[in-house]
């Protein structure tokens, strides 16, 4: 079963837009994994303009499903993940004024840098995940980092899938059949939503996780919170 994190950095957006402490991330986190998340996701960045260093360490003792950290592997951030032992770290290669995610890891060109960050994680037993798109290559490079998974950047499909859901599809099948065969855990994210998240469940079956944020978050402002974890939850139930 493909399991739904919920990425709760728009939460914190909300919050810092006024100061103070409303909406409370905290108890976002909580009430997301009471309306049935499988896991919560943050990507604390380095001006911390969402989710803040200090919302992850407060957030880290109240989860009771998974708990996922997404970054670029700073040396504040690999700090920051070997403090905090989460189930899972994600690795991805934003530079430090990215707005959002936009492309994955070149493993060719960073392998041995990876081979290192992945290798410090594991020593600590923290599942560890890649940030890739859909090249063969770099899927391929990154099983030889050691990596337990890889997360593929869903963002071409999101796009393509309005025009065409076979085209946008094909390239993420192959990369995930690449990745399983290579001994590698697909996670995907980025884009995912209502209209999009079951067709790509149904073709790739043994995706472990997807991490959605920005889509959820807003869905919800509409349809609320837990019926729209719900909803989301659904599109993964076959």
């Amino acid at each position: 079963m493909t399991k739904l994190s919920v990425n709760i950095n728009k939460i914190a957006t909300l919050r810092n837009a006024r100061g103070g402490n409303i909406p409370n991330v905290k108890t976002a986190a909580i009430r997301c994994e009471q309306f049935g998340a499988d896991g919560i996701t943050v990507h604390p960045r380095p001006d911390e303009r969402h989710i803040k260093y200090s919302d992850v360490l407060e957030i880290r003792p109240i989860i009771t499903t998974e708990f996922n950290i997404e970054g670029y592997p700073s040396d504040r951030f690999i700090s920051l993940v070997l403090e905090v032992k989460p189930d899972q770290v994600t690795l991805v290669p934003d530079a430090h004024d990215a707005i959002t995610s936009n492309a994955g890891w070149d493993t060719v060109m960073f392998r041995n840098y990876l081979s290192d960050v992945v290798s410090t994680f594991r020593k600590k037993g923290i599942r560890t995940s890649i940030f890739v798109d859909t090249e063969p290559v770099n899927i391929e490079n990154a099983a030889h980092t050691g990596t337990d998974r890889i997360e593929l950047y869903t963002e071409p499909y999101a796009s393509e899938y309005p025009v065409n859901p076979a085209t946008a599809l094909q390239p993420f099948l192959n990369a995930a059949t690449i990745a399983r065969d290579a001994g590698l855990g697909v996670n995907a994210g980025h884009d995912l939503n209502l209209d999009n998240l079951k067709y790509l469940h149904r073709n790739i079956p043994w995706i472990a996780e997807v991490s959605i944020g920005h889509a959820l978050i807003s869905d919800a402002l509409y349809l609320g919170l837990e019926n729209t974890i719900q909803m989301y939850k659904r599109q993964l139930a076959d």
